[in-house]
């Protein structure tokens, strides 16, 4: 896994290099397509994303938090509530995960 302080070191003028920085890796771009429908909870995430660990989810949510990807709003209730949602910089990769999607779709 890549950690915070490894994508500084290995920066690339490539875009695309900078793009699988981001959004790299086998779960995040589940995550992400599944928030393009709006705010999901964990446990709804951890199934449409292909049941990865508690873990390994928790871990990837917070990478995307990091580079400001998606949000997680914490509600101030018992029990706890806390929702994912795209920010706008996360919103801007709808394009790129729909046509991962569409490509996904044309080579099963």
């Amino acid at each position: 896994m890549v950690t915070k302080s490894d994508k500084k070191v290995k920066q690339s003028p490539c875009p695309v290099t900078k793009t699988m920085q981001v959004i790299g890796g086998k779960w995040k771009p589940m995550i992400l397509f599944n928030l393009l429908s709006g705010r999901k909870r964990f446990n709804e995430l951890q199934r449409l994303s292909g049941s990865p660990s508690a873990r390994v989810l928790t871990l990837q949510l917070r990478e995307l938090e990091d580079d400001k990807i998606i949000k997680r709003d914490v509600f101030d209730q018992i029990p706890p509530r806390v929702e994912y949602s795209l920010t706008t910089k996360g919103k801007s990769l709808s394009s790129v995960l729909e046509m991962m999607a569409k490509w996904g779709e044309a080579h099963r």
